[in-house]
């Protein structure tokens, strides 16, 4: 399973935060939050009970061209 991990600097920690589940961890770089949000999502996981929320967020990226380039597009 593939999730979301938004990562915010607050403070002198990094927050982890998964929007598809609203699971949130922490650590003192990058690479610690990610790996605590890991293990936080795999115990949430474990619950039989455990299911996406319904009005889960829908994520994607998508990609802009140069907008400089496409301004003088029909000039």
């Amino acid at each position: 399973m593939k999730f979301t991990a938004v990562i915010n600097k607050e403070g002198k920690l990094y927050v982890a935060w998964c929007p598809e589940l609203d699971i949130a961890s922490q650590g003192k770089d990058v690479e610690e939050a990610l790996a605590n949000l890991k293990e936080a999502i795999e115990l949430y996981l474990e619950d039989e009970d455990a299911e996406l929320p319904e009005n889960a967020p829908l994520l994607t990226t998508i990609e802009v061209g140069d907008v400089k380039a496409a301004r003088g597009i029909g000039t």
